[in-house]
């Protein structure tokens, strides 16, 4: 059994609001998430696992460190198959460098360094990146899923453009929709369901059990991870799974955890009035700080929630278990446990709502994720 061990890369705080939550090789782009995509190769290559990984301390219970992994990766880093073989032809205690950054390492790589250049890696370096490398990360993970495969039957009740690069996997229901894949591929988990009416441009990856309801505008390149419910209008957003955006709204540009409901009607600018550059909220000097982004929307952590109508603006932040309502324009960073934008969350009221919306799916609260969320609320 080979021990991997992921590592944040002295970048977790560049993911947050995400990364309060997970390590980053735990983030979704493209269809799997980071952690997921490398698992794949080793499966493919029939080489089990014990996966672990390097974070934040408070993370750690949940999400466990191994001191003697056999080989250390960067979490920051979505792999292709030429890179995979570099890793796996590594000797004792080798490193591999990739365009001049680490990206590997067996044992505590002292000995040869070996350096390789493959334009099909991508890498992550802020939490924008998610969406702005979404279409080559989407290209990436589908190519390699659907290898030797062949898709489920496309109904003929759907109106469908470039269909070799559509793949439907099986007990997906798709009638009545539009795909068009001629810009990127798209790719529609098991189980889920795209309803009548819908209009989706790839790339596009829609998760396991996942459903875009009736009439909904979708433009590439978009991720929707698993057991979500998506509607209205979304362009180029990455939502990690177990979320809700059911009802019309416009969401563009943005990235949103785990156990988010977007109310009906939630709009979120994505590009400013004046066409400038957005400031984005940085964890480590904790203020609003300038980017070279012109296009940004709502970065969302874990387990928060709009009201209805609410009006979000550029580059909003959302930290974790905040509930956002009021006919206002709230600021431009929420701190997680915030109730109404403004004021706190009370700690055991937001861990209900946690547990009532995890019941819904069939999943429980761990003792693990409630001491995640206590040391957030904490530090708020």
């Amino acid at each position: 059994m080979m021990k991997i061990r992921f590592t944040d890369n002295e970048k977790h705080l560049n993911f947050c609001p995400l990364a309060l939550t997970r390590p980053i090789a735990e983030i979704r782009f493209g269809i799997l998430t980071v952690k997921e995509a490398w698992s794949h190769y080793f499966e493919i290559n029939n080489i089990k696992t014990q996966i672990y990984f390097s974070t934040e301390d408070y993370l750690q219970e949940k999400f466990p460190n191994h001191k003697q992994a056999d080989i250390i990766i960067a979490g920051n880093c979505k792999p292709s198959h030429q890179i995979m073989s570099a890793i796996l032809d590594l000797k004792a205690d080798e490193t591999l460098m990739h365009s001049g950054r680490w990206l590997a390492q067996r044992g505590n790589g002292s000995a040869k360094t070996v350096s390789i250049d493959d334009s099909a890696t991508i890498w992550i370096d802020e939490i924008w990146d998610i969406f702005q490398k979404n279409n080559l990360a989407l290209a990436l993970d589908f190519k390699h899923l659907i290898a030797n495969r062949i898709s489920e039957t496309i109904s003929p009740s759907s109106q469908v453009i470039a269909p070799e690069n559509i793949f439907i996997e099986s007990g997906a229901k798709v009638e009545c929709a539009i795909l068009n894949a001629s810009d990127g591929p798209i790719y529609i988990g098991k189980d889920a369901e795209v309803m009548e009416g819908a209009m989706i441009r790839g790339g596009f990856a829609l998760g396991s059990h996942s459903t875009v309801k009736m009439g909904a505008k979708i433009y590439g390149a978009t991720t929707i991870g698993p057991e979500c419910k998506v509607g209205g209008e979304i362009s180029n957003c990455v939502i990690q799974g177990y979320s809700n955006k059911g009802h019309d709204g416009f969401l563009g540009n943005s990235v949103i955890g785990e156990w988010c409901n977007l109310g009906a009607d939630t709009n979120s600018s994505n590009l400013k009035n004046n066409y400038n550059p957005v400031k984005i909220y940085n964890f480590q000097t904790k203020q609003l700080e300038s980017t070279d982004n012109l296009f940004c929307g709502l970065l969302m952590g874990d387990h928060s929630k709009t009201g209805i109508n609410t009006m979000l603006n550029t580059a909003t932040t959302v930290g974790v278990s905040a509930n956002i309502f009021g006919a206002e324009f709230p600021p431009k960073f929420i701190p997680s446990f915030s109730w109404g934008a403004t004021e706190p969350f009370d700690f055991n009221k937001a861990m209900e709502v946690a547990q009532n919306m995890m019941k819904r799916r069939g999943i429980e609260l761990t003792s693990a994720d409630l001491n995640i969320l206590k040391h957030i609320a904490m530090q708020s």
